[in-house]
């Protein structure tokens, strides 16, 4: 999870020995090593928005007329630099979308794990595996290449496809004592803070307060049957809830 703040304060540093860990998607987890950053000065923005978890069959269900008339305007760039209209990824076909922090975020790399894990189940059922990120294309091809993830990735630079989801954003949803714990959790299984994507400008200009959320949608780019938005960091529904909506 990205730290900036307006302070010219040092990060104590975090050294961590947990075991080498091979995960199904993402390839292995280096073992510990030292992590030391800096604070930085940024402006802070936080939306308020509604937060909600909404399950349901029906076409479009958990999201107003303005905010699918909001996704249709929606582009984001695959791993090339190429501009695709959002609804595209799953206008064909039924998707699992998971929405990162950001792409250098230590939760973020969990829940891609978590996520891949059972890609073997949604490719069984013909569901894609998509991961979007606020942030630019080298950040989205440095996360691939660190990480493996074996689903599709796409750069959301503008953050549209975040704002059109009413995702939340606030230092007071990023700073809890459950996101603490779970990024406690995350380093003692093997993930690690890419803090050089963390404080690259893209993410640093947002203040890296950014949370995400999970959909799965299609076929038929207005059918959205499950919408889950993070209240806060590290806010991942069960596994199980996420394959009942796609793969039942």
């Amino acid at each position: 999870m990205a730290i900036a703040l307006s302070s010219s304060s040092t990060i104590t540093s975090i050294t961590l020995q947990p075991k080498l860990k091979t995960i199904h998607g993402l390839g292995t987890v280096l073992p510990g090593y030292s992590v030391k950053s800096h604070f930085r000065s940024v402006s802070l923005r936080r939306s308020a928005v509604v937060v909600s978890a909404i399950t349901g069959a029906s076409s479009g269900a958990g999201i107003g007329k303005g905010t699918a008339d909001s996704l249709d305007t929606v582009k984001v760039l695959d791993l090339r630099g190429n501009e695709i209209p959002i609804s595209d990824l799953w206008k064909d076909r039924k998707a699992v979308v998971a929405f990162a922090r950001h792409f250098g975020c230590v939760l973020c790399r969990k829940r891609a794990a978590y996520l891949a894990e059972k890609k073997d189940v949604m490719d069984a059922s013909g569901v894609a595996l998509v991961l979007i990120g606020p942030g630019s294309i080298d950040q989205a091809n440095t996360f691939v290449e660190q990480t493996k993830f074996k689903g599709e990735v796409y750069a959301d630079p503008n953050h549209a496809s975040y704002e059109a989801l009413e995702f939340v954003s606030g230092v007071s949803v990023t700073f809890t004592p459950k996101a603490a714990m779970k990024i406690l959790e995350s380093y003692m299984e093997g993930y690690r803070q890419d803090w050089k994507l963390s404080f690259m400008k893209d993410t640093v200009e947002r203040g890296g307060w950014q949370q995400g959320g999970i959909l799965v949608a299609g076929p038929g780019k207005d059918n959205i049957s499950y919408i889950r938005k993070d209240k806060e960091a590290g806010d991942d529904p069960p596994v199980e809830e996420i394959l009942k909506a796609c793969c039942a």
